[in-house]
């Protein structure tokens, strides 16, 4: 029987610094959207692929701050997920030869590769079947975009009827395409031969520089470690137009998850899919015994919200969240054991982990995901005291604002 593995790359600490302060006190990777850690999205996804064997997480956090996470999440899907530490980051193809023995111990036909900042519907089965169509080494999965903002990310053309990935620039200065990589991707075991072959043949650059000129030796120490692979730039790039290399297309949405201000659109996407995939996630409520919702919202069990206080669209409130009366929530991720008192409003913002608001108190930005200050955020334990206003701005862990702000950073 065929076996399948999946592979998802978690980063490490030194990676989610544009995700402060949120990601101060809990790895980037374990941040939730819609109510869920933003690794369980695709993980929930690999869960639908036919005989999926093994997830492994592969990043350079320390195991500590996965281990409850893995273990919880195997018991919930009855799957086995691993986390595996890297020594040191290989880039996003050595970091899975690395662990290559790990990955191939159960002989799988089939390797599912995803990185964990990535929000999309994850057309795993559907990427799968196309890709044994194909018969290629590999098939990512690719979207449309905007010709604006297709140079953010690695542009690529692809055959349009073979779907055979012709071409492959990893943000390119000018414009190639608009159709860009999605950073998901399935593999059959040959791509381990394929890193090895650019391992191999760097070590022998390396030798012969060795011998040609101390110079040359001292800028080759200066260029990456040996052992550092790039899938795109290393290995998509080079076997593009080889025959080897696919494309599927996703119609759904694709958003990469680098701002707080993104994982706050991220959440209102996956909401929006909960409804298809999970709908018994979402809350309901006829603001008579319990609050009015409108639109997608989660609501955890252990939170306490008022029956008078109105929620959504786009909502989640995490566990051991206080609700109070007459409050008004759209579009924000409220975290853990967060207070929110009467008739505050929250439009527009992330509120960290313990915060609390005082009555009449407002917290909103002004909704633009991509601008520095435009959602506001509140890292974990800030005090908002009742009537203080905050706007556009993003408060540091435990600060107390007794005055109103307005497009500040408050360290």
């Amino acid at each position: 029987m065929e076996k399948v593995v999946a592979v998802i790359m978690v980063g490490g600490p030194t990676k989610g610094t544009r995700f402060r302060p949120l990601s101060f006190n809990t790895p980037k990777p374990l941040f939730p959207l819609a109510g869920q850690p933003m690794i369980q999205h695709p993980i929930s996804a690999c869960k639908r692929i036919p005989n999926l064997a093994q997830i492994f997480l592969i990043g350079f956090y320390e195991e500590r701050e996965f281990a409850l996470y893995v273990s919880s999440i195997s018991n919930e899907l009855k799957v086995p997920v691993r986390y595996l530490k890297e020594d040191k980051p290989h880039g996003s193809a050595g970091g899975l030869y690395y662990f290559r023995d790990m990955i191939m111990e159960e002989n799988p036909s089939h390797i599912i590769l995803l990185n964990c900042d990535v929000c999309c519907s994850f057309p795993l089965p559907d990427l799968l079947e196309a890709h044994k169509r194909y018969g290629g080494m590999g098939t990512m999965l690719v979207i449309k975009v905007s010709a604006e903002s297709a140079h953010q990310f690695g542009e690529l053309i692809a055959d349009p009827i073979t779907k055979e990935l012709l071409h492959y620039t990893e943000k390119p200065e000018t414009f190639v395409s608009d159709l860009i990589n999605c950073g998901v991707y399935v593999f059959t075991p040959d791509i381990f031969t394929a890193i090895q072959g650019v391992l191999t043949h760097r070590e022998d650059r390396a030798n012969i520089r060795q011998v040609s000129s101390f110079e040359a030796l001292q800028s080759a120490t200066r260029t990456l470690p040996v052992d550092f692979v790039r899938l795109d730039q290393d290995i998509l790039s080079p076997l593009a137009g080889k025959k080897q290399l696919y494309t599927y297309e996703t119609m759904d949405f694709w958003e990469q998850i680098k701002t707080p201000g993104m994982s706050l659109k991220c959440s209102s996407l996956y909401l929006a899919l909960f409804k298809i995939t999970s709908p018994q996630l979402l809350a309901s409520g006829n603001g008579i015994t319990s609050a009015t919702i409108a639109g997608d919202v989660y609501i955890h069990p252990s939170a306490k919200v008022h029956p008078t206080a109105k929620i959504g669209p786009n909502v989640s409130i995490s566990a051991n969240v206080r609700v109070g009366a007459g409050v008004r929530l759209i579009s924000c991720i409220v975290l853990d054991d967060v207070e929110i008192k009467e008739n505050a409003v929250v439009l527009n913002s992330i509120i960290g982990w313990k915060s609390s608001l005082g009555r009449w108190a407002r917290v909103q930005g002004n909704g633009d995901y991509n601008a520095k200050l435009g959602i506001t955020i509140l890292g974990e334990a800030v005090t908002v005291e009742d009537e203080v206003v905050v706007i556009n701005s993003i408060v540091l862990p435990n600060k107390v604002l007794n005055v109103s702000v307005q497009e500040e950073i408050i360290l």
